[in-house]
This record gives C-alpha cells, sequence and structure tokens, in this order.
C-alpha cells in the first residue's frame, strides 16, 4: 500500500508540473488585444474560440488526472483499518456461570429477610 502511495504522489506532482509548463507555454485569449487595440482583433476575445488544440487536450488531460491522484491520496489518507485481534482474538471466551454465582447469595438474602419464615413448619 505503501509503494501504491508514493506511485500516487509522484504522478500527481507530475502532472501538477506538467498543468503549470502547459498554461504558462499557451497563448491567451487576450494577448492579440493587448498588440492591436482597436483593428478588430478585439472581437476574437470575446468571440467563438474554435476547437481545441493539442496543448488545451494536454492540460485538460493533465488536470484530471491531477484530480483524480489527489482524491485518491484523501480517501487512502482517511482510511483506518479495524486492528486484528489475530486468531485467538476472535475466539469465545468462557463466562462464568450466572447461577453458580448467585445461588448463594439469593439463599442469603431469603434467609435473612423478615417475610420469609424462619422455621419451616
Amino acid at each position: 500500500m505503501a509503494i501504491f502511495k508514493t506511485l500516487l504522489v509522484l504522478v500527481q506532482v507530475l502532472s501538477a508540473l506538467g498543468v503549470i509548463g502547459l498554461v504558462l507555454i499557451q497563448h491567451g485569449k487576450g494577448a492579440d488585444v493587448g498588440a492591436a487595440f482597436g483593428s478588430g482583433a478585439s472581437g476574437s476575445l470575446f468571440g467563438a474560440t474554435g476547437s481545441a488544440n493539442f496543448l488545451s487536450r494536454t492540460t485538460a488531460v493533465l488536470a484530471t488526472l491531477f484530480f483524480i491522484c489527489t482524491l485518491s491520496l484523501t480517501l487512502m489518507g482517511n482510511y483506518k483499518p479495524t486492528t486484528s485481534l489475530g486468531v485467538m482474538g476472535a475466539a469465545p471466551t468462557a463466562a462464568p456461570a450466572p447461577a453458580a454465582a448467585s445461588a448463594p447469595a439469593a439463599a442469603a438474602a431469603d434467609a435473612s429477610s423478615p417475610a420469609a419464615p424462619a422455621v419451616p413448619k
């Protein structure tokens, strides 16, 4: 289980670095507006973006992988297995007989009670 956690952490870190790198490489939607303000390029800022290219698809895949790894690590971190008592822990224990222990006490209580006759007739 520890090897699986280590593998998940490694995949999570690599996917996070990949997402960061791909986001920094991509060309922003508003980059043309600053370079050519007023030349009609501002229409593309709020218009249709077209189909997704390779960089945006790869970013989406890496982001999904990052979130899956994060959720898996969270679930694995919160999982607490029940402690095992071993082979003999599940064996039934012999309880003392309650009738044998309570019989002398019941006889002593009957003898000392005033409602019971002291001498049988």
